[in-house]
């Protein structure tokens, strides 16, 4: 049966696997008219946005159909970002986080997203917020209200539901089981514990160190446009945040969500059902329409550093991913934060309008 599985998800995930690209390069064939529109619109807006670095990638039907990088993943070292470039990818770790909480705690363990969280989290103050109201940010008062240190509050629940530190278990359960070979379970890990040599092995930390030797640097960019490294401390990851990934392998996360190789069918379908009447949110993603087509989306901010969005739109078989080691991704004055609508980014705008009339 495992060799089964692992032939199935071999299979599946075969659409994103490729030799890596130049810089330039596209996938896997020249790109059509409105590719070649797409990637100039993109180009002037990141240069608008004051954006280094951004790595860019679009799916069709679980295949890469076109990725790009434009600009400086590293501009003291002049290295341009391809798909295979990680960044810090902020609050878009959601998408992940609550995958798993859904598998360990939902699919394996026969719980609901509408259990209270002390259910696994006993020390959880609130004792009847829910999963889906924290994974949703539903605040304390009811309404919406983006928040990641209550999405946070959900790790130590899927901790419970697994049996393994958050770390160990992302690792195991989404990077290795989808084969995400360049992304890394936390920074704090290019400086290694003896804990974690125990939890990840001498190999896997060898392979994390070197992605993030060669990861894209992040850059704070005043109003002139001028952008000055910006060096973060160490941190850990947790079902809110802190996980490195590459456009590459966000594609194959994709893919897995797309064969439910991670979930079931309906829990996924669940996740991408709005929490309440009204509510911009499922569990771990964004949920919206855009000219009467369902919007699946998520994004990340890392402050004067990083940002990231990730946008389906599943009746049409389409995914955008960008990342960027700057925070431009994100509009002024937190508006998606604040909003809870794609929109509002001019990025995901000009996607939409090229790509669902």
């Amino acid at each position: 049966m495992r060799r089964t599985a692992a032939a199935m998800i071999a299979v599946s995930l075969l659409a994103v696997s490729a030799p890596r690209p130049s810089a330039q390069g596209l996938f896997p064939t020249q790109p059509s008219l409105t590719f070649s529109l797409f990637e100039r619109y993109l180009d002037s807006l990141r240069v608008q946005a004051g954006i280094p670095g951004l790595s860019a990638l679009i799916l069709q039907d679980g295949v890469i159909v076109w990725e790009r990088g434009f600009g400086r993943a590293d501009i003291e070292r002049a290295l341009e970002p391809t798909s295979f470039t990680a960044y810090q990818i902020g609050g878009l770790s959601q998408a992940m986080g609550a995958t798993l909480f859904l598998k360990k705690c939902v699919d394996e363990n026969s719980g609901s997203p509408n259990d209270p969280l002390s259910l696994w989290y006993p020390l959880f103050p609130e004792r009847t917020t829910t999963a889906a109201q924290l994974l949703g940010h539903v605040a304390p008062v009811g309404g919406y209200k983006y928040d990641l240190t209550r999405v946070a509050a959900v790790t130590p629940a899927v901790e419970a539901c697994s049996g393994l530190p958050y770390q160990q278990l992302i690792a195991e359960d989404v990077f290795s089981r989808l084969g995400l070979a360049d992304s890394v379970p936390g920074s704090a890990l290019g400086a290694p514990t003896p804990e974690d040599v125990r939890q990840f092995g001498t190999n896997n930390l060898a392979r994390y160190a070197a992605t993030l030797s060669r990861a894209a640097k992040g850059y704070k960019v005043d109003t002139r446009g001028r952008a000055t490294r910006t060096d973060l401390p160490p941190a850990h990851s947790n079902v809110a945040t802190g996980l490195i990934s590459t456009a590459r392998d966000l594609a194959r996360f994709d893919a897995g969500l797309r064969y439910n190789i991670l979930l079931r069918p309906e829990t996924q379908l669940n996740a991408w059902t709005s929490v309440g009447p009204g509510l911009p949110t499922g569990l771990g993603w964004f949920v919206q329409s855009y000219n009467g087509v369902p919007v699946i989306w998520q994004f990340g901010t890392v402050p004067d550093a990083f940002s990231s969005l990730m946008l389906k739109v599943p009746t049409r078989g389409l995914t955008l991913i960008l990342l960027a080691n700057s925070d431009g991704l994100s509009p002024p004055l937190l508006a998606l934060e604040k909003s809870g609508d794609v929109t509002a980014s001019v990025f995901a705008r000009t996607f939409l309008r090229m790509y669902v009339p």
